[in-house]
């Protein structure tokens, strides 16, 4: 169990990397005001949501799915585990939209400002606080 946990941890890490820094790229994206820019940007955009956070987050899934398993009564009836599942819910719709996101700028049809895409890239902490603080002192 230790194993899977442990692989689980670090698939969360690499996850969570590209969560945060492939908005950091939508800032820098909208930000660029010549074609080289924004098509380099358009191929980092690409590996990294294909390469890295679409493998990672299908691991954190399946080994989060493997540990519960080894005690399914006690994490499935514990509430902490109910919010950090509706957290984790939030986080792959997060991931989902960042795909989406994706779409729009590879077709040159985003509309949103630099500063839009600041905040945007906030939500991830947040759920990343909250997750970290159930997991940790499983208050309820």
């Amino acid at each position: 169990m230790l194993w899977v946990k442990a692989f689980h941890i670090i698939a969360v890490i690499t996850w969570f990397a590209g969560i945060f820094y492939l908005p950091r790229l939508y800032v820098y994206h909208a930000a660029a005001d010549d074609t080289a820019s924004r098509e380099r940007f358009k191929i980092m955009e690409r590996k990294l949501y294909r390469g890295i956070m679409w493998p990672s987050m299908v691991v954190v899934i399946v080994l989060g799915i493997w540990l519960i398993s080894f005690n399914p009564d006690y994490y499935l009836n514990s509430g902490w585990m109910h919010v950090k599942l509706m957290l984790v819910a939030l986080l792959v719709g997060y991931h989902l939209y960042c795909g989406k996101l994706n779409q729009m700028f590879n077709n040159d049809q985003n509309h949103r400002s630099h500063v839009w895409y600041r905040w945007f890239n906030e939500l991830p902490v947040v759920i990343l606080i909250a997750v970290v603080i159930l997991v940790v002192v499983r208050p309820f």
